[in-house]
């Protein structure tokens, strides 16, 4: 029963972000370029505790935790970027769709076979992708609606390749190692934006730090973190479908917190994408879902 609590609050820990992102006006790369320096920060001494395995690590890992670990800061960037133009409900329904591009990567890349019914679910979660569009467009669901689905959708295509990379590493790699590398390389990425375009990295509001530590406190270690740990002791596919519960708890916040009430073509959308993603984590064996997720 405590592991199923934890694993809810890591949910609620992690729905918290477009919350937090919607209260900061810092650019959304200085947000998370802060984001992932600070977590690195704090798990430097885990680090230097496995620094065997650390010097241990081949070009190849080098490599695929760099990818990995761009992919999650880009993912942070353009996520950020999209509750700026559309809402929090519709932000996060598009970025759960994570595991279904993750199929398709192993489709393409791996060249690993679909069933049907994994197409099915794929198939019903773009269809209610495209409800939500649609009505986004129609309803002006924000300053630019449209611009915020597509970008977290993108969100979700570079988790998804976040997801497929790091699977890999973590092969080789223990969690103090992969994690701090992968942040690590997450703040490269989202810094590369910022020094580009001469942003500045300092000079914000003290609410714009307050967001930074919350996003570390909330979303990094009492919701990733704490999903990693509960592989440990929970079936993943418990888990998977406590993650469903992400757009709810989002919708829950932008109600609360800013009168944010999605249309009932948003829900519709979302009902039909929580559906694919859950019939899809269904159809997943076991094992599978297990590798994926740690």
């Amino acid at each position: 029963m405590k592991e199923k609590l934890i694993v809810l609050l890591a949910v609620v820990g992690g729905s918290l972000a477009g919350a937090f992102v919607r209260f900061a006006d810092a650019p959304a790369a200085v947000l998370v370029v802060w984001r992932m320096a600070l977590s690195v920060l704090i798990l430097l001494p885990g680090l230097w505790r496995d620094r065997v395995q650390f010097s241990a690590m081949t070009k190849k890992v080098w490599l695929l935790c760099a990818v990995s670990g761009a992919s999650l800061g880009l993912s942070f960037v353009t996520f950020f970027e999209a509750v700026k133009y559309t809402s929090l409900s519709a932000c996060a329904v598009l970025v759960n769709m994570e595991v279904l591009f993750v199929a398709l990567i192993t489709v393409a890349v791996f060249r690993q076979r679909l069933g049907g019914k994994k197409w099915a679910a794929i198939l019903l979660a773009f269809g209610g992708a495209v409800v939500i569009a649609l009505a986004d467009g129609a309803s002006g669901g924000g300053s630019n609606a449209l611009l915020g689905d597509a970008l977290a959708t993108l969100s979700a295509v570079l988790a998804a390749v976040y997801t497929v990379s790091g699977s890999i590493c973590r092969k080789s790699l223990g969690t103090t190692v992969y994690t701090c590398l992968i942040y690590f390389f997450a703040m490269l990425a989202a810094a590369v934006p910022v020094i580009a375009s001469g942003t500045p990295l300092l000079g914000y509001g003290v609410v714009n730090y307050l967001v930074v530590l919350g996003l570390v406190v909330f979303c990094t270690f009492l919701s990733h973190s704490l999903f990693s740990w509960s592989l440990k002791y929970l079936p993943p596919a418990f888990i998977s479908t406590m993650k469903l519960l992400d757009p709810l708890c989002a919708t829950l916040w932008a109600l609360v917190l800013f009168r944010e009430v999605p249309g009932g073509l948003v829900l519709l959308g979302g009902v039909i994408v929580i559906a694919g993603v859950l019939l899809y984590s269904r159809a997943v064996p076991a094992a599978q879902k297990t590798e994926a997720g740690e």
